[in-house]
């Protein structure tokens, strides 16, 4: 069988090393894993590289050494302090007089890229670069679990840990390995040896510490040294896991109580609820943790909540026609009429009158051949782009995109290429470099926490003259800007241009369901491919009601785009009297607060006061960008956003200090 060595590694100025992994696969597998390694590096929580190797080497069959996996013990402990107790305990077991040290410099390792080589008695360093340190590298698993394997593209600390374990203890000089991840969001490490196997720590750092390194421990002469280096940097190998051997959980499960090891017979002793309360209390510590609000009342602008009278300044309902009299009416006919459910999907028995009623209004009103109405805007994200783009597809993608639209990119077998927020200049390079490939670039048409519009006049002309296909989320522009509410085309005299609008119907049209409208090709292949739209039990009549009857009055009443375009004018206006930096031409006005902690008092103290305002923090936006994310209504007063634009300077001038 011919087999190849693959490398990847990725790294950037701000961060430097953010990723690496290592594959040997058989040749027919090359492809598909130097896909998955790019993508890897891409997508890592640690940040975007602007430097990624992939090196792709032959291997022959005879310069393969391959070993059995180390035998695996899941050690489960509550804090890191516990867990390294737990590493000392096994450092006494081989003999090792010096334990406390050797953790010690263990904290030395956590800047270098690679491991420090240690010498176990004498504590002498021995890696001969001591900034890269020795990293172990030509190494893989193979398994009998052909699935589980093709899996493995994506990051499996498991797996890949117990390879590199198992590789490094197998040289005779090698007395243990200790590891503990950099990955922010992995706390479990391990201790290695041919005497114990591979230990496996649960708790051995805090959940968002970015620290973490590996000490090789080494006992012999300087020659028995260079031929261990050797070893660890140039021996190819491959570790056979059985099926069963592939996770933690099938492995033999130990405690550690008072500083003493012992095992538990018949009971697996981990709390399987731990680790979430772990991240729970983390996200409480890093002010991240979000509280269900209930609203007592109709969404409107004045609503209730906890029994009191708010000033809404954050629903999507731009147009306020949630709770608007002639769209409950008739809804509530078409209740009496249709019944509360659709009874299948869409392809079965799910369409009704109602459903083809509002398609049909949809596609007069955004002035296309047709149009097809989804569960979610979320569910038309991420079914549509799936179902448009494959694999040596590309895919061009805003970097302020929405989650839908990152998730519908992720689940294509599409290249996804991120170009700079708005920056057409960039989207342009990056769609030369790949010229002459099939694709699609996809834009919010106003984005979902800046409030700015797309260059939908720039992006459409990079679309048209180099073969793409156009896509415009329209979730926050239907309703909201062009001189009548149809949105980005509207609002640069651009109708009919964009190949692709989507949009939602659970925003300024105050109903539920998201949409497309296009083409009747379009819509057909989508009918027939979409997978978010066949298997989905579809909306219900009145539901498809509300959004008919919503859409005619944004038709007939041109007042109510035109208030709200006054509001935001108006609010921007008042915000900056007050000294808020304010600038919008939709609906979503963000103020800008930056600390987490600081965003949340604010948001409280307003609250208080009777506007009810959330903060927007990490992963909505970066960390340290926390926001208020105004959102205003056609139906607020002029008094109303005064009021409120002198509250929050207020708010952010009282918890400045705190």
């Amino acid at each position: 069988m011919n087999r190849y060595s693959i490398k990847m590694r990725a790294s950037n100025k701000e961060e430097g090393h953010i990723s690496g992994a290592e594959k040997i696969i058989p040749e027919e597998e090359l492809e598909q894993y130097c896909a998955r390694l790019l993508t890897r590096a891409l997508r890592h929580s640690k940040g975007k590289p602007d430097f990624i190797n992939l090196k792709i080497e032959a291997v022959r069959e005879e310069e393969i050494l391959h070993l059995p996996a180390l035998k695996v013990t899941t050690i489960a402990t509550s804090s890191p302090e516990e867990g390294m107790e737990v590493v000392l305990d096994y450092l006494r077991r081989l003999g090792l007089e010096r334990a406390e040290e050797i953790l010690a410099l263990w904290k030395q390792s956590y800047c270098m890229r690679g491991a420090m080589l240690l010498d176990a008695d004498t504590l002498r360093r021995l890696e001969p670069d001591r900034d890269r340190g020795i990293r172990a590298t030509y190494m893989d698993m193979e398994t009998e679990d052909a699935e589980r394997q093709s899996a493995c593209g994506g990051k499996n600390h498991f797996n890949e840990a117990l390879v590199l374990a198992t590789k490094v203890v197998n040289h005779p000089n090698i007395l243990a390995e200790l590891c503990i991840s950099d990955d922010p969001d992995y706390v479990t490490g391990y201790i290695a040896s041919r005497e114990f196997g591979y230990v496996r720590i649960t708790t051995l750092k805090g959940l968002g510490s970015p620290l973490g390194g590996r000490i090789f421990l080494f006992r012999g002469t300087d020659g028995e040294r260079d031929d261990c280096i050797r070893y660890l940097q140039q021996q190819k190998v491959l570790v056979h896991v059985g099926d069963k051997a592939s996770t933690p959980a099938a492995h033999s499960r130990v405690s550690h109580e008072s500083g003493k090891l012992y095992e538990r017979k018949g009971t697996n002793p981990v709390d399987k609820w731990k680790r979430m309360e772990e991240e729970l209390q983390a996200l409480r510590e890093q002010h991240l943790y979000r509280e269900i609000k209930v609203i007592e009342s109709p969404q409107r602008a004045h609503v209730r909540y906890r029994g009191r009278d708010m000033l809404m300044l954050a629903s999507n309902s731009y147009l306020d026609l949630c709770d608007e009299a002639q769209v409950k009416a008739y809804a509530a006919k078409v209740l009496m009429e249709y019944g509360t459910g659709s009874g299948g999907s869409r392809l079965t028995t799910g369409t009704g009158i109602c459903h083809t009623q509002l398609e049909d209004a949809l596609a007069r009103f955004k002035g296309r051949e047709a149009a097809i109405v989804f569960n979610t805007g979320f569910a038309a994200n991420s079914g549509v782009i799936p179902c448009l783009c494959r694999e040596g597809d590309v895919i061009y993608s805003d970097e302020k995109n929405h989650a839908s639209i990152i998730d519908g990119c992720r689940q294509s077998r599409a290249e996804t290429v991120v170009y700079r927020h708005n920056d057409m200049a960039d989207l342009e390079r990056k769609i030369r470099e790949r010229q002459g490939r099939q694709g699609l670039i996809v834009s919010d048409g106003v984005f979902s926490m800046d409030g700015d519009i797309v260059n939908l006049p720039g992006l459409v002309e990079l679309a048209d003259a180099y073969g793409l296909l156009s896509m415009i989320d329209e979730a926050h522009a239907t309703g909201v800007i062009g001189d009548t509410g149809r949105g980005c085309e509207e609002h640069f005299h651009m109708e009919g241009q964009v190949d692709i609008l989507m949009g939602t119907l659970s925003k300024a049209i105050g109903a539920e369901g998201g949409y497309v409208c296009g083409s009747r090709t379009l819509t057909e292949y989508l009918k027939n491919k979409a997978r978010s739209y066949i298997f989905s039990t579809s909306l219900s009549p009145v539901t498809m009601a509300a959004a008919k009857r919503a859409l005619e009055l944004i038709e007939k009443e041109p007042w109510r785009v035109e208030r709200l375009q006054e509001n935001i004018s108006h609010f921007c206006g008042q915000l900056r009297e007050h000294g808020v930096e304010a600038d919008s031409e939709t609906a979503i006005i963000p103020i800008r607060i930056g600390e987490e902690e600081k965003a949340v008092k604010v948001s409280a103290r307003l609250m208080e006061q009777g506007f009810f305002i959330p903060a927007i923090r990490y992963p909505t936006v970066k960390k340290g960008e926390a926001m208020l994310r105004a959102a205003l209504m056609a139906t607020h007063t002029k008094e109303e956003l005064a009021a409120a634009a002198a509250a929050i300077a207020e708010a952010i001038d009282y918890c400045g200090g705190c």
